[in-house]
């Protein structure tokens, strides 16, 4: 009878168990593959950026203060010590990381954030620093780059970090959600695309060096909110993604000096529903390579390039956060030619996208609970 019982009651355990097993890997078809998405590493406090080290170890940053290493097996390590002063309210907090090109030498890392100003008032950063060689550690510490004015708000700091094929590293600024006027303002960095060379000062073929009325550390201005960034490997040109309002996400390819109209045209209403600014178009103002209305709310995103998914290549993959999925967008040169929606069958908002080393493609999921995520074919 006790054997019965004991047998009885491992049924029900393992019964009570099995659906979250099942989410630790799931088979799940698209359009062009059967994948299998597994997760590699769990327990994470919002996600927000990953950046692989040289011997495939990742380092991911968790939006409420930590750096973690995280090995192939999925183990975390102790938080980092020596992170900068962090202003975690809102959407802000610790966003996103980018080895040094050099890393395998240099040991240095970058960082975007939050950073406390004091007085209540914080703006998006960026921090440099050598990781120790026993990797607990950041040393030497230095901010490089401090986005100006500073704001009370909580919102709409940008923040996604691109090295560019001379070294220098493009940083993308929010509007801080209700200075989104100064988005056309090129004496601030609200709203803008940034371009510096490693130590801070401004890229050398900045379009503004020359002007008094302008921030000499700018690209391009006109922007709402971009969590997406890559680098084209075919051309080596920036290309971004934003969040509208309600509709209006947008596709970019930031070219220096540019405008790209936020917020005197957009694709997308207020939250409100009123109209924003004066239509979709006007002269002087760039237009999006591609949009979404309504908004999927893109976060991170990857040029996929590897062998495990041929039918992929040359794709571009963007999360979604209130549209917990993945987009795949075929293109065609500079154009977006067709879109494929992936995986909302895991009802996860994706906070971001990235290509492994092995070539398969790794997501955060943006949750108290954030998962690493690895998609693989499943033949």
């Amino acid at each position: 009878m006790l054997k019965l019982r004991v047998a009885l009651a491992c049924a029900l355990t393992l019964g009570a168990l099995s659906p979250a097993l099942a989410q630790d890997t799931q088979r799940l078809r698209t359009d062009k593959a059967e994948v299998i998405v597994e997760t590699v590493a769990r327990d994470l406090q919002n996600p927000w950026g990953l950046a692989f080290m040289p011997d495939n170890r990742m380092l991911v940053t968790e939006r409420a203060g930590r750096l973690r290493i995280v090995d192939a097996n999925g183990a975390l390590s102790e938080p980092i010590r020596g992170l900068p002063k962090l202003a975690v309210r809102g959407q802000g907090g610790l966003l996103d990381v980018a080895l040094d090109p050099n890393f395998a030498q240099s040991r240095l890392v970058y960082l975007s954030y939050a950073e406390d100003r004091g007085e209540g008032r914080a703006g998006t950063s960026i921090a440099r620093a050598r990781l120790s060689e026993d990797g607990k550690a950041l040393e030497s510490l230095q901010v490089i780059f401090r986005q100006e004015p500073s704001y009370t708000g909580g919102n709409h700091w940008g923040s996604r970090l691109v090295f560019d094929r001379e070294g220098n590293l493009f940083v993308t600024l929010g509007d801080r959600f209700d200075l989104r006027n100064q988005a056309q303002n090129p004496e601030n960095h609200i709203g803008k695309i940034i371009h510096i060379k490693p130590d801070g000062s401004p890229a050398p073929n900045n379009p503004f060096l020359n002007r008094e009325d302008a921030r000499p550390e700018i690209w391009s201005i006109g922007h709402r909110n971009v969590q997406s960034a890559a680098l084209n490997p075919s051309t080596g040109e920036l290309w971004t993604v934003e969040h509208g309002a309600r509709g209006g996400d947008e596709v970019n390819i930031p070219q220096k000096g540019k405008n790209y109209g936020w917020p005197v045209i957009s694709y997308g209403v207020d939250y409100s529903g009123k109209k924003i600014g004066e239509g979709t178009k006007k002269e002087g103002l760039e237009q999006p390579v591609y949009y979404w209305d309504p908004s999927i709310a893109p976060s991170g995103m990857a040029f996929y390039t590897g062998d495990k998914f041929p039918a992929w290549r040359g794709s571009i993959l963007v999360g979604a956060l209130s549209g917990k999925l993945v987009s795949r967008l075929d293109t065609n040169g500079n154009r977006v030619t067709g879109e494929e929606r992936m995986l909302q069958q895991l009802g996860e908002r994706i906070r971001d996208v990235r290509q492994g080393p092995d070539g398969f493609v790794y997501l955060l999921t943006d949750s108290r609970n954030g998962r690493i995520l690895r998609m693989k074919p499943a033949t």
